[in-house]
């Protein structure tokens, strides 16, 4: 690819692999992560759009005209600055604390209208008598409305209640009931109008539409001039932020690849970086190491003509001195390097007889090998070894030699 041609080969495989694993990753995460039941959620929130939620209810309250809004913070807040027109919807609450209680019995003292569905609902309302039956069927019922009442001038109900009011208050009025239990009441409570459903079912996105549920909530929320409708998500779970995507399966995919961008950084730093030690020193060869080196190196380069050659001038010039041609170098108006191998074998013969005369052979043939390019090493080795051997031996004839002619000469002083 064009855009990563100006990276290192390196630098560019490296790259290729974290973009195949991220892609990896992507498809695994897709193939294997569960999906999320919208249905599975059953708060009636108003941000929900599932088949438990009320999203359908709040939306439609806020396109008929009515002033709409959530309710997020303490109930509290809402009482302080509650009047006539406040209308309160308490959808399945999930608290029962005292503060909230008392919220609402000033809101209700005030004027305004609370409209509160399941047990934990009709538990916050003042007076109640909310109570969990085993008459109660807990399944969907047709609810029949009952009396003369705004609220049930809408016709039957479906509703699945899921607790029952006790009748012991001659003011509470029952306007739908369910197998003989009531499961719509209203009640005063001061100056305002206490609403209680058996649960929050006629206000779900998923039966809403059954029956009268729809003539139900706006009966029980009132008329639409001169109020405002707070719909409390302060006892449910916290309102959804900007971190909530976070949630499910995005977090997982979030924190694996922050950890493989963290190793990618540190690999990257670790190749680029030199060692954080300093190397250790290295010890000088032996000469054995020496030697093995330097003839592998002739070996690969084909000089075993040039090792050759090396070996009959050093034997030529040790052989010369031996054979007593003095320090001068010179032999018959010639230079050392002048001396082939006869001359050099006959000057050895002269000195120590006959034993020149056998070298002769293996002088002449290192002379014609240290010329010849295409020497094998093999017959390279055995020349230079014969030349050692040759060495060696004029210098044990020569040091014997010597050591008679010391001798001699003490014998003759010492007469």
């Amino acid at each position: 690819m064009k855009l990563f041609a100006s990276l290192d080969p390196k630098d560019r495989r490296m790259l290729y692999w974290v973009l195949g694993l991220v892609v990896a990753l992507v498809v695994v995460f897709a193939i294997f992560t569960p999906t999320q039941d919208p249905n599975a959620n059953r708060v009636p929130d108003s941000y929900l759009a599932g088949r438990h939620g009320a999203k359908a209810a709040f939306t439609l309250l806020e396109r008929s005209g009515y002033s709409i809004e959530r309710w997020d913070r303490p109930l509290s807040e809402l009482a302080d600055q509650a009047g006539l027109g406040t209308t309160v919807v308490l959808a399945a609450p999930g608290s029962l604390e005292a503060p909230d209680r008392a919220a609402i019995a000033t809101i209700l003292n005030k004027g305004g209208r609370v409209l509160a569905t399941d047990f934990g609902g009709g538990a916050l309302l003042p007076a109640n008598e909310v109570e969990v039956s085993n008459r109660a069927s807990f399944a969907a019922c047709e609810a029949q409305p009952e009396g003369l009442q705004p609220l049930a001038a809408g016709g039957a109900i479906w509703i699945v209640p899921s607790a029952t009011w006790g009748l012991k208050n001659p003011r509470v009025r029952v306007d739908y009931s369910c197998g003989g239990r009531p499961v719509v009441v209203e009640y005063p409570v001061g100056s305002g109008t206490a609403i209680w459903w058996a649960s929050s079912t006629p206000l779900e996105n998923g039966s809403i539409e059954r029956g009268h549920n729809l003539e139900l909530l706006v009966n029980s929320v009132g008329p639409a001039e001169g109020r405002h409708v707070y719909w409390d998500e302060s006892l449910h779970n916290p309102p959804p932020t900007q971190w909530n995507f976070v949630s499910g399966p995005v977090w997982p995919l979030l924190l694996w690849g922050s950890m493989g961008l963290g190793l990618l950084i540190v690999f990257s730093f670790s190749r680029r970086s030199g060692p954080v030690r300093p190397l250790p020193n290295i010890p000088r060869t032996t000469p054995i190491e020496f030697l093995d080196a330097l003839g592998g190196l002739y070996r690969s380069t084909g000089a075993a003509a040039t090792v050759t050659q090396i070996a009959w001038e050093r034997f030529r010039g040790q052989a010369v001195r031996l054979a007593g041609l003095g320090g001068s170098g010179r032999s018959a108006g010639k230079t050392i390097a002048q001396l082939d191998a006869r001359e050099v074998a006959a000057a050895l013969e002269r000195r120590f007889g006959a034993i020149g005369k056998e070298m002769e052979a293996d002088l002449i043939a290192a002379e014609e090998a240290a010329m010849d390019d295409k020497l094998k090493p093999r017959r390279a080795l055995r020349l230079i070894q014969a030349l050692r051997r040759h060495e060696e031996t004029l210098r044990t004839i020569s040091s014997h030699t010597a050591r008679g002619a010391a001798a001699r000469s003490g014998v003759t002083l010492g007469s």
